[in-house]
């Protein structure tokens, strides 16, 4: 089982399952915000601000592949809680079933009801791989303030974008927003790491 779970793992940045995230980029171009998933560099940084010993709850959202919910399993705590949200069936079914102890959801929009449906009232950290800057600004201030509502105080929001587009947006809405760059990722990408 372990070593089954393993080459699944290895599997999401595999040759075929590039392609495959290529041809659903050309399909939904307005839901896949890239033609290839991200890199380790850009997952590293990513994960490096969360104090992983203190994560009860986490939630990622846009998961696609599963380059970040690859990162979460190994460095979660074995009590911590995730819950993946993931629009595309495929995808999502895909990581249900190499990461079946996790929860799952399509619609981010929706974050809040899915995370009481569980029984989960705040969530101490939230990953997001979604690309903001292709939903219509309604989309994109649904999504926030359901990310607001769910975090515990304190709590973090990361998410990647290829550009500064949503910057001014998350500085009005956290109280602190640090911003990296990392030109090791095609393409190079900008991590928010905001706090509530």
């Amino acid at each position: 089982m372990a070593n089954q779970k393993n080459k699944l793992e290895l599997s999401c940045n595999s040759f075929p399952n590039r392609m495959r995230f290529l041809l659903k980029f050309f399909k939904m171009p307005n839901q896949i915000g890239s033609v290839t998933p991200s890199s380790q560099f850009l997952t590293k940084s990513m994960m490096k601000s969360i104090n992983w010993d203190k994560v009860e709850s986490i939630a990622e959202l846009g998961a696609g592949n599963g380059v970040f919910t690859q990162s979460i399993y190994k460095l979660k705590r074995p009590s911590c809680r995730v819950v993946i949200f993931e629009k595309d069936d495929e995808m999502r079914n895909r990581l249900a079933n190499i990461y079946s102890e996790f929860d799952y959801s399509d619609d981010a929009q929706d974050l809040l009801n899915v995370l009481k449906e569980l029984d989960i009232h705040e969530v101490d950290c939230i990953v997001s791989g979604l690309p903001f800057t292709l939903f219509p600004q309604q989309t994109r201030d649904v999504i926030l303030s359901e990310v607001i509502k769910s975090l515990k105080p304190n709590g973090l929001f990361i998410a990647f974008q290829y550009s500064l587009h949503m910057q001014k947006q998350l500085k009005k809405n956290f109280s602190s927003v640090d911003i990296k760059f990392m030109p090791l990722n095609m393409p190079p990408a900008f991590v928010y790491i905001c706090r509530r």
